[in-house]
């Protein structure tokens, strides 16, 4: 780092460098990795115990995942759907070589435009042990030369990610750990994984209750998720990188700007700035577009009436019925806009932004 740069920032002045002190680290160790071998141990009893009477998220299911399921239809062993390097994520978490990407099937939600509901909502997939899983990361370190290992939607297998990680390091793996999540998530489960994972990637999707029961299936998502969130950051504070602009660890928030919510991304975006940190990495996604239940028809009984999903059927044809209507469109450059500039006025500057020139984004 340049004197001037230095000075600059111990200044006080605005800051304008995601790799400015002290966002950068140097000769990284994963976290798991400095785990005794006393705290293993219990890691791995409390996971155990966790599937035996499953509170993992705060559905608080209750079942012994041994003997049956709850809501989210996976047992004692993760439904993996795809393992591969993955290049559809943050530069920074993606770099040139991709992201180790596992996409669990199965999920603790129900959004309704889900846009991976393929996965997110069936248990097609390989069924694998924990140790099966950590062999996987290792054969995705060896074979694909990724920069971490990044679970996707592992909210409702924690115990099973656990006990793979903890199996992966003792055959050798020493890439960062990221746990890719909806947020919502108990603090049983981010206890569990505290010293295991280095990047939190919560995707904070909504902020009104009456909001997140309509779209997301569960009415406390937003309570849930500020709980989650600061947990997340308190765990692992502000995202850092390398000299080689790769995330190392840290928080990295999205937010995938909806449809007519425009206002809540902005009461989000105010929320993170004043309670988690205005240092915090931000992703504001842009790429919503209609996709699961969205825009499908809408189900009727014969003498009219509304559908489940709380749409009113009355004076509309069936032919013109369509479900959860108010999201069935891409977003506007206002909306995108009103959320940015609800996050910069919050005080929030790190943004993960598209490269302003044709080279790589680092």
């Amino acid at each position: 780092m340049r004197t001037c740069d230095l000075k600059l920032w111990c200044s006080g002045q605005k800051r304008t460098l995601h790799l400015a002190p002290p966002f950068l680290v140097e000769d990284y160790i994963p976290r798991y990795m400095l785990l005794s071998s006393v705290e293993a141990s219990k890691k791995r009893s409390a996971a155990y115990a966790h599937l035996r009477n499953c509170n993992l998220c705060p559905r608080l299911c209750g079942v012994n995942r041994y003997e049956t399921t709850g809501v989210c239809l996976i047992g004692e062993t993760a439904k993996v759907s795809t393992i591969a390097p993955h290049f559809g994520e943050e530069p920074c978490i993606q770099g040139h070589n991709g992201s180790g990407s596992v996409f669990f099937a199965g999920c603790n939600l129900r959004c309704v435009f889900c846009q991976n509901h393929d996965i997110a909502h069936s248990r097609n997939g390989m069924d694998l042990s924990p140790e099966d899983l950590g062999n996987w990361f290792i054969k995705l370190k060896e074979v694909g030369a990724v920069h971490n290992i990044n679970l996707i939607t592992p909210e409702h297998v924690v115990p099973q990610v656990a006990l793979a990680i903890l199996h992966a390091r003792d055959m050798g793996l020493d890439l960062p750990i990221i746990y890719n999540t909806s947020a919502y998530d108990s603090l049983a489960s981010l206890e569990l994984m505290d010293g295991l994972v280095d990047i939190y990637l919560p995707d904070f999707k909504v902020w009104e209750p009456t909001t997140s029961k309509r779209l997301l299936k569960a009415d406390d998502y937003a309570k849930v998720a500020r709980e989650s969130i600061k947990a997340m950051h308190n765990q692992v504070g502000d995202l850092r990188f390398s000299g080689d602009g790769l995330a190392k660890s840290g928080l990295l928030l999205r937010h995938l700007v909806m449809p007519g919510c425009e206002e809540e991304g902005a009461q989000i975006m105010r929320y993170v700035a004043e309670e988690v940190s205005r240092d915090t990495f931000v992703n504001i996604m842009e790429q919503y577009h209609p996709d699961a239940y969205v825009g499908k028809p809408r189900r009727t009984s014969s003498k009219g009436g509304s559908s489940p999903d709380g749409d009113a059927a009355a004076g509309v044809s069936k032919r013109e019925e369509k479900r959860y209507a108010e999201i069935n469109r891409a977003i506007s450059s206002e909306e995108l806009s009103t959320v940015r500039q609800a996050a910069e006025n919050a005080g929030l500057w790190r943004f993960s932004d598209p490269p302003k020139h044709g080279g790589f984004n680092i």
